[in-house]
């Protein structure tokens, strides 16, 4: 799976699943414009990492969750569109509070965030690759949380939950043009947004390990070489489909009850 002589804009690309999804990319051979926030420690050590590869890396930075679609052209500023072949659509958000709290300016910067800023991009690259017949290839980091709710993150669902019937959408609406839309949704991985919630808290490591069938709660990189076939010519016929990788968690129905809990289930029952 090699994108030689290829490059890609990574939104969100200076860390976590984006930095994995980065590197991935860069091995493959694929030049990179890696977008971020702003210019941290993270958004260097991630473009350092990538030309370790031998490629090419450039970084631009802004705020997608401000008013649209002016953060969206703040960013299309920065960049050439003429040596972009592929669109990550990776930025996004999950902190929130819960729903009996929630304000409408937070459900609304989510939503610019995690939907419309991945919308405006991809209609913007897929005009111009169709002006200059670009067969196009965009991906869009979605989640488990778009087909399985929990009740701290609604915005989030919600959000997620566009984010897949979006790649559908955009798959019908530019595959007759010859640009690939597809999805790649995570399960629970470690990243410096959720290690704090999953590292320091054994408890709630081990909870999610039993609620995923390999028992596994891995880091971010697990997320960079399936973003990597699908934007690679190995899924050429791969059109319009979200990849969860979850270690399996979302087929699941009912995990295995701990001993502790099956004897309290068994006792109220026989009870």
């Amino acid at each position: 799976m090699r994108l030689d002589g290829r490059t890609a804009l990574i939104t969100g690309g200076t860390q976590g699943v984006g930095a994995a999804i980065a590197s991935s990319l860069a091995a493959a051979g694929c030049n990179l414009v890696l977008h971020g926030l702003t210019e941290d420690a993270h958004a260097v050590a991630t473009a350092t990492r990538c030309r370790e590869s031998g490629v090419t890396v450039n970084s631009v930075f802004g705020d997608l969750s401000g008013p649209m679609p002016d953060c969206v052209n703040h960013l299309l500023n920065q960049v050439d569109l003429q040596e972009i072949q592929l669109l990550v659509n990776n930025a996004g958000t999950f902190n929130e509070p819960p729903f009996l709290e929630q304000d409408y300016q937070f459900f609304e910067r989510t939503l610019r965030l995690n939907v419309a800023a991945g919308y405006l991009l991809s209609q913007a690259f897929a005009q111009h690759w169709i002006r200059n017949q670009v067969a196009g290839r965009i991906l869009f980091t979605g989640s488990i949380n778009g087909q399985l709710a929990e009740p701290g993150h609604t915005a989030y669902d919600i959000s997620k939950g566009a984010v897949l019937m979006m790649v559908r959408s955009l798959c019908v609406a530019l595959a007759p043009h010859g640009i690939r839309v597809n999805g790649m949704a995570p399960g629970l991985v470690v990243t410096p947004l959720t290690a704090s919630a999953i590292e320091d808290d054994q408890d709630v490591k081990r909870w999610m390990e039993l609620h995923t069938p390999n028992a596994t709660v891995p880091g971010p990189e697990v997320c960079g070489s399936a973003a990597l076939f699908l934007l690679s010519d190995e899924a050429v016929h791969v059109h319009g489909q979200m990849l969860l990788v979850d270690g399996g968690m979302s087929v699941w129905q009912q995990p295995d009850l701990p001993d502790s809990l099956r004897v309290q289930i068994r006792s109220s029952v026989s009870s």
